[in-house]
């Protein structure tokens, strides 16, 4: 009997011994770096510490928890501890700046409580001791780093205005005229003025952004995606290789450039290719570079996944998304595309407002005038180029609709985001879809109870026409953005637009639907040093129609020359009815010489309209309004 009880206890201690070093084993794998990964002394490189990052953290989501033999306390935190890391691997990408942080925090600890980084071997990474082995993107970082301590998302723009960097000069090899550029020795320059030496601490933080951006971030531009600019792009610029490495001969041998020009004026390559939009300016970070052709199309591949729009392939070569944050994204791809390239374009939330946007001698004027034409449910066009503003300047202008109007929007991608500035009001956005076209969504936003339509962009032909159709019966007003750059480009884009999908067949009567629903076009603009303004503000006045002609009599007595007479007659007259104009226009408020000023009345038409839709308070302002800038014009 008792040897019997003293093997038992044997057997129980030799499992129990046998869990914990199992348990043992599997911790030392934890500790343990990935096979592969010498961390001997001078093997602290951002190559090595990005590796062992990837393994490691590849181990920790995907390892058994179960073959732990944990309690089930401790497993359930570390189940929680994995779900939680999982979530933020996967949510950095998307633009939400917390799981970044979060997943940079995390690669820290694991660099210096299990890699063994320290103060000693971190220069190892990057010579931060030695300026002369310091490359302009070190350089750039370990300054944008500080600036970043201290100016946030606002670190850029410090250091552009600080150095002039934002303003047009003539640099070699650029050509003879000025450009928007920041080359190698401005970076060398500000970090010679600069750079001060760092601590253990912030040049962790450098590390870790180098081998973060690397593994999930967005290579050299991860960083200024987060500042608070216009956007920024990549792939636009430089000459296309197959591998990245720029050669400057063809493929007879013969050189492609005299000897003087490779060396004072080497061409880019397509990898040299980092455009900052900043202020309506885009700025060529000539210092910066994704290395390879194969880091480019990583970004490309990754930037646009939020919300999974879908796969970018050959077949499908483009794609519009949004990020977390309201960014605007679009990327595309060979062979729709000569080269792999993206576009992120941010839009100012916070400062959505009229007085914000609108600035300049004179303001007042359109901000008011602007706020009327809202108050008044006025059919209103936001015209412009790219960059000139039009998207930022329809969110302000929702604020001055009726805060007890219902608001539907129709976009090609997400990018008003009315919802995070008006959270009170009652707003639902629409976007096209690989399923569902824009004529479909305007389609059903006439069964969703929307009084006020606003479409982001009228681009294509069928959304151009069911905007003429919803304006005329669908809804209130509607208020929506084209490229148009004059008045009456966009009257015959919209007529066009009618004709080419057939809603009419008839240019005149085409023409007669799109001024009868337009009421005002704001002409947003550019210019060269990339301040935004409006151009002007236009009525549309529709012109008396005229009835169309009779055709006359033609008797049988009437010989062959009256008769040919006759028909010539009628159609000289029909021709020259047809060319009579259907519209005018009038510029209300114009922008010269840096002042808005108060051009023609408002027709007294619009202005009874408007006032009928206002409330008493409202539409007395607004004659008060009028009578200061227009005073005399108009009789009540």
């Amino acid at each position: 009997m008792i040897p019997g009880i003293i093997m038992n206890t044997l057997l129980i201690a030799l499992i129990v011994l046998f869990a914990v070093l199992l348990v043992y084993i599997k911790w030392l794998d934890y500790r343990r770096p990935p096979i592969g990964v010498n961390i001997t002394a001078g093997q602290y490189t951002i190559e090595n510490m990005t590796e062992f990052v990837k393994e490691t953290l590849h181990e920790l989501t995907h390892s058994q928890l179960t073959d732990l033999g944990l309690h089930e306390e401790e497993y359930k935190r570390r189940l929680n501890k994995r779900s939680e890391l999982r979530k933020a691997l996967k949510d950095c990408i998307s633009g939400d700046l917390s799981e970044k942080q979060y997943v940079k925090q995390f690669m820290a600890d694991l660099l210096v409580k299990s890699f063994g980084l320290t103060a000693e071997n971190i220069d190892e990474a990057i010579p931060f001791d030695e300026i002369v082995r310091l490359t302009p993107q070190d350089q750039f970082e370990i300054i944008f780093y500080l600036y970043q301590i201290q100016y946030g998302q606002e670190a850029l723009s410090r250091i552009l205005e600080s150095y002039g960097l934002a303003e047009p000069r003539i640099l070699n090899g650029y050509g003879e005229y000025p450009v928007y550029a920041v080359t190698g020795e401005d970076i060398e320059m500000i970090f010679m003025a600069e750079y001060t030496g760092l601590t253990f601490s912030e040049k962790l933080d450098i590390v870790v952004q180098r081998i973060y951006q690397q593994y999930k971030g967005f290579s050299v531009v991860d960083d200024l995606r987060d500042q608070r600019i216009d956007g920024i792009s990549g792939g636009v610029n430089g000459i296309l290789t197959d591998d990245g490495v720029l050669d400057t001969y063809g493929s007879n041998g013969f050189h492609l450039y005299l000897q003087d020009e490779v060396e004072d004026h080497k061409p880019f390559a397509a990898t040299e290719s980092v455009w900052v939009f900043y202020k309506g300016k885009s700025i060529h970070m000539g210092f910066l570079s994704f290395g390879s052709e194969l880091e480019l199309k990583r970004v490309c591949q990754n930037i646009y996944k939020y919300n999974h729009p879908g796969q970018l392939s050959e077949s499908n070569g483009y794609k519009v998304n949004e990020m977390k944050d309201g960014s605007r994204v679009v990327v595309v791809r060979p062979p729709f595309a000569e080269s792999w390239a993206f576009f992120v374009r941010k839009f100012d939330i916070p400062n959505a407002s009229l007085q914000q946007l609108i600035t300049g001698e004179n303001a007042e004027l359109p901000i008011e005038l602007l706020a009327y034409l809202m108050k008044g449910s006025r059919i209103t066009a936001i015209t412009g180029a790219q960059g000139s503003g039009k998207t930022t300047l329809l969110m302000a202008m929702v604020e001055h609709i009726d805060p007890t109007y219902t608001l539907r929007v129709q976009e090609m991608a997400f990018e008003l985001h009315l919802r995070k500035i008006y959270s009170r009001r009652n707003i639902l956005s629409f976007r096209e879809t690989d399923r569902i076209s824009g004529q479909e969504g305007l389609d059903l936003q006439k069964k969703t109870d929307g009084t006020v339509n606003i479409l982001g962009e009228v681009a294509s032909d069928e959304v151009a026409a069911w905007m003429i159709q919803m304006s005329q019966v669908a809804s209130l007003f509607t208020v929506f953005t084209h490229h148009a750059k004059t008045f009456r480009d966009l009257v015959f884009s919209l007529r066009n637009s009618l004709l080419k999908i057939g809603v009419f067949h008839n240019e005149h009567i085409a023409e007669e639907q799109v001024i009868q629903v337009i009421n005002f076009d704001i002409h947003m603009k550019r210019d060269a040093d990339g301040k935004r303004y409006i151009e002007r503000i236009t009525e549309c006045i529709p012109m008396e129609s005229h009835s169309p002609l009779e055709e006359p009599i033609l008797h049988k007595d009437s010989t062959m020359k009256q008769m040919l007479g006759q028909l010539l007659e009628l159609q000289y007259e029909n021709r020259r009815q047809a060319h009579r104009r259907t519209f005018t226009s009038r510029n209300i408020v114009e922008y010269k010489n840096g002042k808005y000023i108060a051009g023609d009345p408002i027709s007294e038409e619009n202005i009874q309209e408007m006032a009928e839709q206002m409330g008493a308070e409202d539409a007395s302002m607004f004659r008060d309004f009028l009578n200061d800038h227009w005073g005399g014009v108009h009789v009540y």
